[in-house]
């Protein structure tokens, strides 16, 4: 395993962080049993950490017609068209525990059209992959297409808003040179 530095930027010591910050980290440490290294490297900016985690916890953490296992694939497909090795490994392992299924992530990491995932779900992904590469481009026929599949305006919504957020945090992880923590690559295998 990697064990050079979890970003090019500095990493702030945790007894320097803002208390909401810290508190935050820790919560995720004590839960998980590591700290991603997602939260060190954004620690760096606590404005943009808290403005960051706001929006992330909207998209991935509500209740939907979307499972979080759907949000994951989303993010996982996504990101691995963007080449971020972070978003890939660490969504990757926490699809593999959302879906129960230790296979699922690498599936949709290399061809999620290949991979052992519903027609439905190919067409949230296909739409998702569409918003990465060419939101200009997405027309009522996408809409139409996905209320085929029972997706409602909200979950179009939530689709392309995930699509576009974990863009962001590709470009930010890649920029950083964000690293996997090793802990990720063995979960839910």
């Amino acid at each position: 395993m990697p064990d050079g530095p979890a970003s090019r930027f500095p990493i702030p010591d945790l007894s320097d962080m803002p208390e909401d910050i810290r508190t935050r980290i820790l919560a995720v440490e004590e839960k998980s049993g590591f700290i991603p290294n997602v939260f060190l490297v954004l620690a760096h900016r606590p404005d943009e950490f808290r403005a960051f985690f706001a929006y992330h916890d909207a998209l991935m953490d509500k209740p939907g017609n979307l499972t979080k296992a759907e949000r994951e694939m989303i993010v996982v497909a996504t990101s691995s068209l963007n080449q971020c090795q972070y978003c890939v490994v660490a969504h990757g392992a926490i699809l593999r525990v959302r879906a129960k299924n230790p296979l699922i992530a690498d599936q949709v990491a290399t061809n999620y059209r290949k991979a052992d995932i519903t027609e439905r779900q190919k067409a949230m992904i296909d739409f998702a992959i569409k918003v990465s590469t060419e939101a200009y481009a997405v027309s009522e026929t996408d809409f139409e297409t996905l209320k085929s599949h029972g997706f409602t305006e909200d979950d179009v919504w939530d689709i392309a808003a995930i699509s576009a957020f974990f863009g962001l945090s590709n470009r930010l992880a890649n920029v950083t040179n964000m690293r996997p923590n090793p802990e990720f690559y063995s979960l839910g295998r």
